[in-house]
Parts: structure tokens; sequence; C-alpha cells
């Protein structure tokens, strides 16, 4: 957050006061409430009987190795406060509106947050300019998928999940007063109750900060949707965790919330 000081007459003092020019994310608390998985169906058996050719149509599900799914509600207060969190005044929210963020990094330069773009060149240099806007020399789909254990034709790959772009996209939001307009970012709908993604319900998005080389997971919230399970959320969120050949490590995640 940048800070400019500015001097003011009041009751005949001259006082330097700090000016905040953007309200970035905060860390949030988080509470695990539970944690699931799909349980394996049985197996199905079939005869054989020697001499014969049988042919059959196979259906079944398997776990993705790719990504790991939160979902929950949002609790909080919009406050009034000095950077010693003596709170003037503050305004109790049940249900509010913003957004949840989530990042394998824990300290976010939130006055460069862009889109991810998947076709980024990969060099690294100086992407601060794109603000606001769309990377141009960051990690890119490619670096991404590899840094998962994804292969390029896996069909729960970051570009299979991540789809929308453009009108039917995401809506609008704010991120540390940065713009992002409608359909702006790669972004998919989580499933609701529906067993689909919908227009305006569970809207996450794929964004970047490229002085920590940060992926950052958006969930836009969204007051008591019925989600997957048919039970009332304010958010669903995916984020990339890689569970591929023989790796069985967790991967630590970090959470902000950014309320309206």
């Amino acid at each position: 957050m940048r800070l400019k000081l500015l001097p003011i007459i009041f009751f005949g003092l001259l006082m330097n006061i700090s000016l905040a020019l953007a309200v970035e994310p905060f860390g949030a608390n988080v509470t695990n409430l539970s944690s699931t998985r799909a349980i394996p169906d049985d197996p199905m058996g079939i005869p054989a009987i020697a001499g014969n050719v049988t042919e059959l149509s196979i259906f079944g599900y398997s776990l993705t190795q790719s990504w790991q799914g939160y979902f929950g509600n949002v609790s909080g207060t919009i406050m009034l406060a000095d950077n010693n969190d003596n709170v003037m005044y503050n305004w109790s929210l049940a249900s509010p509106e913003g957004e949840i963020y989530a990042s394998t990094n824990n300290s976010i330069a939130w006055n460069y947050v862009q889109c991810f773009n998947f076709d980024a060149d990969g060099t690294y240099a100086d992407d601060t300019l794109n603000a606001g806007g769309t990377s141009m020399y960051g990690t890119n789909l490619s670096i991404l998928e590899s840094m998962f254990g994804i292969d390029w034709d896996d069909v729960d790959g970051v570009n299979e999940t991540f789809t929308l772009l453009g009108a039917g996209g995401h809506n609008t939001f704010y991120t540390n007063n940065l713009e992002f307009s409608e359909g702006e970012c790669r972004s998919t709908q989580v499933f609701s109750n529906a067993g689909q993604g919908e227009d305006n319900k569970f809207e996450e998005v794929l964004l970047y900060e490229p002085t920590t080389r940060s992926v950052i997971f958006a969930s836009l919230l969204n007051e008591d949707v019925l989600g997957f399970d048919n039970n009332p959320h304010d958010f669903e969120m995916l984020v990339l965790e890689n569970g591929h050949l023989t790796d069985t490590s967790t991967t630590t995640y970090y959470f902000w919330v950014e309320l309206e």
C-alpha cells in the first residue's frame, strides 16, 4: 500500500496525516471444519465363459490428481481502525460481498496484481506496469502445469479448467483498487446445486502477481448460494495441488479476504 503524507491545518496545528490510497486484502482467519473425498465404487463382476468374446461398455470415476476444492461461508467486519488495531467503528457483515484469495505465497504485493496469462513469455522481465491488466512476462500455462505435475494432454489441466475469457466470464471485481472488468481474466464456474457451473454463481478467477511470481486463485463471493452439495455457501474454489505418481506431500495455501 502506497502512502502519501499530506500536511493539513487543524485547529491551528500543523499535522502530518498518512493517507492510504488503496485498501488491500487482509489475511483471513480460516477454520478447517471438514475435509472429505469421494468413496470408490465397488467393482462389478462380469461372467467369463471359455470360448466367448464379449463387448463391454465401461464407465467409471477417478479422483483428480491436480486440484483441491475449498468451499464455505464468510463472516466479517468492515472497520475503521488505526495501525494498532484500535477500532473506532465497525460494520458487521453476516454474508459479505467481495473476494477470497488463495496462494502458495504468503506475501503478495497487491498493487501489482494482474490477470494470469496462459501465453506470457516466462522471461520474468519487469511486469509491474501491467498492474490491473494482463501479465506479459510472468509464469505461463506450461510453467504452471509443470510445477504441479500436469501433462499437456491431461483432461483436468489448468487450461481445461479455467476456460472462460471475455463475454460470459467472471463479473467485474476490484482488487486493491484495481478494476478487472467482466471477462477480462481467465475464469471458471465451480458447480452449483444444478450440477454444473452457472453465471453469477461461484465464479473463480486466475490472477498473478509478478514481483513474487505468485499465482492467485480468486473466488468472487456470493450470499448463500446453493452449492454442489445442495447447501448454501458464500464461495467455492479450486486450487492446484500435485498428487501425481508418488507425490503424497501437501501444499500449504494462504488465504486473504477483501470485503465490500
